[in-house]
């Protein structure tokens, strides 16, 4: 992969910010042509760089009124593939991570309420095979959230 270079992070840190600036405004703010910016948009696409394109849905205006994360406690380490799977048919749950420390999953989810969660921990994520114990962390609210931040610089 051709590496980042100052442009590259001039267009990411415009299009991170508001995904749906024309990309004329983005040429224009940068001192470059549209087809240069759209060109080098869909060389980071390709790359891995920009892994997806898509709107913010706020939850609670959904009825998901319950914001939970959960550490997830395996009889082995190597069965972290295929719980994933399982959860991952699991549609509430909207993100997975194998970590180390005391879980070897965490995962977000989010429940229309209280009942709703405990039906999810215990009649869905508690029933799979190598699951040995849950432990359920509620948010009560989100300060706040962002995008990572794109440095000045690109990486040597």
């Amino acid at each position: 992969m051709k590496k980042l270079n100052e442009l590259d992070l001039k267009i990411l840190r415009r299009l991170t910010v508001n995904a749906r600036v024309p990309l004329r405004n983005v040429a224009e703010g940068e001192n470059s042509s549209r087809s240069s910016v759209n060109q080098r948009l869909q060389r980071m696409i390709e790359n891995g760089v920009i892994t997806g394109l898509k709107y913010h849905v706020s939850p609670k205006m959904l009825g998901y009124n319950t914001c939970t994360f959960v550490g997830v406690r395996l009889e082995r380490g190597s069965l972290y593939k295929e719980v994933a799977a399982l959860l991952e048919r699991i549609p509430e749950i909207v993100e997975c991570h194998y970590t180390t420390g005391p879980y070897t999953l965490l995962i977000k989810l989010y429940a229309t309420d209280n009942n709703d969660l405990m039906r999810i921990l215990n009649g869905t994520i508690q029933e799979i095979p190598g699951v040995t114990a849950t432990e359920t962390l509620i948010s009560l609210d989100v300060s706040f959230e962002r995008s990572i931040h794109i440095p000045n610089q690109p990486p040597q």
